[in-house]
């Protein structure tokens, strides 16, 4: 079977020219399997799956989780995403330090920093939706229940 796609990251705003490509019977049913449960096209689905594919080439160590609309990068062998080690790296100052004073391995720390290197905005976002204040939640989410922890 042929597929259509666009060979571009998936969270890019412009795509390249359309190439072809041609899948094996069996990929191209787990494809098509996928694309009917997410609801997305076939083309979809091979960006995404190859946009993930390359980043934890790229960054050996990473994996993604979540569901399909919100998918993110976390280090393997950690409960941890990516963007919550920056954080602690941040909070402590250095790798040595976060090592030192927290369950996260030097190595895991590591990982984590060589993805934002890569892919800082990304990272950021992420930090900054969790730093959000209850009253931004609230803006934003009208219908949220929120409880709030004191402490």
């Amino acid at each position: 079977m042929t597929v259509s796609c666009s060979a571009t990251l998936v969270t890019m705003a412009t795509k390249s020219a359309p190439f072809s490509m041609r899948l094996p019977s069996a990929t191209d049913d787990l494809v098509t399997e996928e694309a009917r449960r997410t609801r997305r096209s076939k083309g979809a689905v091979v960006a995404a799956l190859a946009e993930e594919a390359l980043r934890m080439r790229l960054v050996p160590g990473i994996a993604f989780r979540g569901d399909d609309y919100e998918r993110r990068p976390w280090v393997i062998g950690t409960a941890l995403d990516v963007w919550q080690i920056v954080e602690g790296l941040r909070d402590f100052g250095s790798v040595e330090r976060l090592a030192a004073e927290t369950d996260v391995e030097e190595r895991h720390a590591r990982i984590a920093q060589a993805y934002y290197e890569r892919f800082p905005d990304e990272v950021d976002e992420a930090i900054a939706d969790n730093r959000r204040s209850i009253d931004e939640w609230r803006r934003a989410f009208p219908t949220i229940g929120l409880i709030q922890l004191d402490g």
